[in-house]
């Protein structure tokens, strides 16, 4: 994927009273990693638009006290503690979810973590990293697929969060690029090189073999989530199921120490956008990327018929 060919499409902003509104309170809605910031937001916003929202996160102490927060005002949202690191938590809450809902319409794969200041860039916890940002969105990912309601009045989507850290351009290593930019990468290949990279990592050799310089690790784990996406919408065209990338930029989270152009709701606000496009305006296969700067609030963006996003192609 190629951020350097990047569009803008104008996407309408959800509301209640939308006549392009296709989803009902029976509309079936995950967020990973979303006990706090942008995940939190945006499982509150969903809410709001009347969807049937499930919270996950991997401490349940958190995520249940987040769920509560959210019921205290009246909005529909469930809970399931869910590790995506962790093949058997996944497992677990598939079962789960099989016995509760088993229908599905938007997955937010939003799970993520970074162990970097900043200013910082350290490949210590590069294995933690990659286990899920990576693999655990792919994991999941897989064990939902059989799940999602193929409906072509709809449109099943899926939206994992992502960041322009992971596009190709910031990629050195001509040979990585070279297997990421094919036309015909599998999944082998793309593990492929996230093996790779942790070799390099455990022989030191993670600076001179060109990968990302910034946030290394991080951008390595996105890098690998963009390629699988652009995979999985080839896959899946033209069979009610939709795959792209979401960039919310720098936004004001625990991972940002709290620094950030916007806020967390702001990011929510774009994502929901994209998550409830109406399914004759649904792309696949795109990467979506924050606008730089916003002027409004959140509560004053909520009331614009229109939001702009950058778009490329994956």
């Amino acid at each position: 994927m190629d951020d350097s060919k990047e569009s803008e499409i104008s996407i309408t902003s959800p509301s209640l009273s939308h006549p392009t509104r296709w989803w009902s309170k029976n509309t079936v809605a995950i967020v990973t990693g979303a006990n706090k910031g942008i995940g939190f937001a945006l499982v509150k916003r969903l809410a709001k638009m009347g969807l049937s929202v499930i919270l996950t996160a991997r401490d349940l102490k958190r995520g249940s006290m987040a769920v509560e927060e959210l019921r205290s005002q009246g909005l529909l949202v469930y809970f399931f503690k869910l590790d995506v690191s962790d093949p058997a938590s996944i497992f677990a809450f598939v079962a789960w979810f099989k016995d509760h809902f088993g229908a599905l319409d938007i997955l937010v794969n939003n799970a993520g973590v970074s162990f970097n200041e900043i200013n910082e860039n350290t490949v210590e916890h590069a294995e933690t990293v990659m286990k899920t940002n990576f693999y655990g969105a792919k994991l999941l990912t897989e064990a939902m697929l059989p799940m999602f309601r193929r409906c072509s009045q709809t449109t099943s989507r899926i939206l994992n969060i992502t960041s322009r850290l992971g596009t190709l351009n910031k990629v050195r290593n001509s040979g990585v690029k070279e297997i990421l930019e094919s036309e015909n990468v599998g999944e082998k290949e793309i593990e492929g090189v996230v093996r790779k990279f942790m070799e390099d990592v455990k022989s030191g050799r993670w600076v001179s073999e060109g990968w990302p310089e910034l946030w290394t690790d991080y951008a390595v784990s996105k890098l690998a989530l963009n390629a699988y996406t652009r995979l999985l919408s080839k896959r899946y065209q033209g069979k009610g199921l939709s795959v792209n990338c979401f960039c919310p930029g720098f936004t004001q989270t625990s991972m940002t120490r709290g620094k950030g152009t916007h806020s967390a709701d702001d990011a929510a606000l774009f994502a929901a956008n994209l998550a409830l496009l109406p399914p004759h305006h649904l792309p696949t296969g795109k990467f979506f990327l924050m606008p730089t700067t916003t002027t409004t609030s959140t509560a004053a963006a909520a009331d614009h018929h229109h939001v702009l996003l950058n778009c490329s192609k994956l």
